[in-house]
């Protein structure tokens, strides 16, 4: 699925239920998002943006949130001094399903510095 067809779709409602991405699948996925990357046990995606100061950090994090409750997908986000880190996956299955990467493409559209 490629980025543009990504942003244009919506997360869906996620239970134990939802199907956890395969390893190929999440690799294919991971393509097509802008320097995203999978931690060790492919559980979650992470990313690190870099600001020049920490007022704006905090404004990419708000607007992150804005994006997360339209979705109804939040990811988990820290914020500091020059930089926001974005870590997201699906808390109900305990690893990666699509929503992780409609949110990652999402995110990715926002513009800040």
């Amino acid at each position: 699925m490629s980025l543009n067809e990504l942003q244009k779709l919506k997360c869906s409602a996620c239970s134990g239920k939802t199907s956890k991405l395969k390893n190929l699948e999440i690799n294919e996925n991971l393509k097509n998002l802008k320097n995203w990357n999978v931690n060790d046990e492919k559980k979650m995606i992470f990313k690190k943006f870099i600001f020049n100061n920490f007022k704006n950090p905090l404004k990419f994090a708000n607007s992150i949130g804005e994006i997360s409750d339209l979705e109804g997908h939040h990811p988990d986000v820290s914020v500091g001094w020059g930089y926001c880190i974005v870590m997201i996956h699906t808390h109900a299955i305990n690893g990666l399903s699509i929503n992780d990467f409609i949110l990652a493409s999402k995110i990715d559209l926002l513009k800040f510095n």
